[in-house]
């Protein structure tokens, strides 16, 4: 779950309701505020005029009723989010801006920061499959009825030059890439073209394919930077919504103009440096564009340059294939340029947690059904199958197969797919993200998302063993050779370091523990404490608290984490501690 990005107002009537409604401003990040007004009515028409999205702490009846003059017919791009909240606050339900305004996702905000339920109508959110107004991109055309054919299981076709890394939605939608365009049967379009609009039974969706670069003179006008861009997008047939940022040299980052015609597009304004412009091979380079600003080309230059970025993130340039689609056009005191990125997949590496749904992040969950593939362990896929989008592809494997689910799941990404690579506890300790990062090259995006380790989990359930230095070491020799291991295990020990062991014990390695446990004991004293947690948040979880003098390794298994004490562990109250400072004996 994502967070809301714009300004919320909040409207109560009653003293119980403006509590809650003081709850709801502390609870939410930024932006929020409490709407002091004479009556309600006017507190709500202040919201709706001034306001992202307005939460109404009061009935739904009257807020429809002083709302609805204030509602275009037919037109929801202008309308904010509303939601009602009832006094008790155990209900929160979004009246209007469900998917355009984002009051489904407000609403699922306020529910987890409060506690609450909520109670989502929207037909697309209750089954499940994306809004078509909900995928973070513009879209004109019939919404309404292709989205009905989709959640009523006709064919829907997905048309696209190119695969983008969309979300499932759903098994009736056939992708059809760089075929020809039929509107004979509901159609989602994939296009930067402004020739291609939408229409009976056909949705246009504007992927963010479009960079365009910009050179200018100092003191540029706004308005001229703008006609330019205009018109060059109109003479190319290009869609300006398609515009994903303005690029130009790092010397004119401070150009107001530029920066104008950014905010007016809602797009980031990106520079590069003179080197990085000067690398790039352009058909149209400038001996006067090289004596004002060093470097043959500008507009061109940072075109390309920032269609081949990766714009969601740093770290990958030069890797996404890029067009210059649009060459260089001149006004009198600007240049213009445009290139179109590809799209390329997406590999999202989860930590699912250990095991609780409670413990499963909120941008887990987004992640999960961000994705139209799912790769993972069998077990692991069955713990978060019912938080997938219907239609979604699910690659399940058993254990020792974590080398193929790492290939399948780049390869996945490699063919343009949004991809969901999944792992217990946090996804990068002793899981999946090392695997699928040492074969993923920099041809996908890679994002990972952190989960609750199990680590983390046990030393909850035992106290706070780790409140000083601490390292993690798994006793499986199945892929470490067990010399290198007791080496640790001798290093560990002598530096005094609390130790988590990681698969400590198994019915074919039974023995590795207990050799470790003697390791530690040339330099720990008997009454170091030791905790063993079994299956850390699940149900049926269990905890054991001794000491290194009366540990039993039989009572381990690979469901297990141990977790040993340094010298200034100690155990209180029942519960393990290590303290965050030394009291080193004098």
């Amino acid at each position: 779950m994502t967070s809301f990005g714009g300004s919320v107002g909040v409207v109560a009537v009653t003293m119980a309701g403006k509590r809650l409604a003081q709850r709801i401003v502390d609870a939410l990040p930024t932006g929020a505020a409490v709407i002091d007004r004479p009556s309600a009515a006017d507190a709500l028409r202040v919201g709706f005029t001034d306001y992202d999205a307005v939460v109404a702490v009061m009935a739904a009846g009257a807020v429809v009723r002083i709302l609805a003059p204030l509602i275009t017919v037919g037109d929801k791009s202008s309308d904010p989010a509303i939601l009602v909240l009832d006094e008790a606050g155990r209900f929160v339900m979004p009246i209007l801006g469900g998917h355009a305004a984002g009051a489904n996702g407000l609403a699922l905000e306020l529910a987890e920061l409060l506690g609450a339920d909520a109670v989502i109508t929207t037909a697309t959110d209750a089954t499940g499959v994306p809004g078509l107004d909900d995928l973070g991109w513009p879209v004109s055309g019939d919404v309404s009825g292709v989205s009905r054919a989709m959640l009523d299981g006709e064919k829907v076709t997905l048309a696209s030059a190119h695969r983008w890394p969309l979300p499932a939605l759903g098994e009736n939608v056939v992708e059809d890439l760089g075929g020809e365009i039929t509107v004979d049967h509901p159609t989602i379009l994939i296009s930067d073209l402004a020739t291609q609009t939408g229409g009976d039974s056909t949705v246009v969706l504007r992927p963010p394919s479009l960079v365009v670069g910009m050179g200018a003179s100092r003191g540029v006008s706004t308005d001229e930077a703008r006609r330019l861009l205009d018109e060059a997008l109109q003479d190319a047939g290009l869609a300006i919504e398609s515009v994903a940022a303005i690029a130009t040299a790092q010397i004119k980052g401070d150009e107001q103009a530029l920066i104008d015609l950014a905010h007016q597009l809602g797009v980031p304004l990106v520079t590069h440096s003179a080197a990085a412009l000067g690398q790039v091979t352009v058909p149209n380079p400038s001996e006067v564009v090289r004596a004002a600003v060093g470097v043959p080309s500008v507009s061109e230059a940072a075109a390309l340059l920032g269609a081949r970025e990766c714009l969601d993130g740093p770290g990958q340039s030069g890797q996404i294939p890029a067009d210059l689609i649009v060459t260089k056009t001149a006004s009198a005191m600007a240049t213009v340029a445009i290139a179109r990125r590809r799209p390329r997949g997406r590999l999202a590496i989860v930590g699912l947690g250990p095991g609780s749904r409670d413990l499963l992040t909120a941008a887990a969950r987004d992640e999960l059904r961000r994705a139209s593939v799912i790769v993972g362990l069998d077990q692991y896929i069955d713990q978060i199958r019912d938080l997938l989008r219907p239609g979604t592809e699910i690659l399940s494997s058993g254990l020792g197969q974590e080398e193929e689910r790492a290939h399948t799941a780049v390869a996945r990404a490699r063919d343009g797919f949004a991809v969901a690579l999944i792992g217990s506890g946090d996804a990068g300790v002793y899981a999946m993200a090392s695997p699928a990062l040492e074969v993923a090259d920099e041809a996908i995006d890679v994002v990972g998302i952190p989960g609750v380790t199990a680590a983390l989990a046990a030393a909850a359930v035992l106290g706070a063993p780790l409140g000083h230095d601490h390292c993690y070491l798994s006793l499986s020799d199945l892929h470490t050779p067990w010399t290198v291991i007791e080496r640790r295990v001798r290093a560990a020990a002598q530096g005094d370091f609390v130790l988590l062991c990681y698969n400590p014990r198994s019915a074919k390695r039974d023995w590795q523990l207990g050799r470790a446990l003697e390791l530690l004991a040339e330099h720990r004293p008997p009454t170091t404490p030791i905790g063993v947690v079994r299956n850390a948040s699940r149900p049926d979880q269990s905890a054991i608290l001794t000491t290194l003098a009366d540990f039993d390794p039989t009572v381990v298994d690979m469901y297990s984490l141990v977790v040993i004490g340094a010298s200034q562990t100690r155990i209180v109250g029942g519960r393990m501690v290590t303290p965050r400072g030394y009291r080193w004996a004098q």
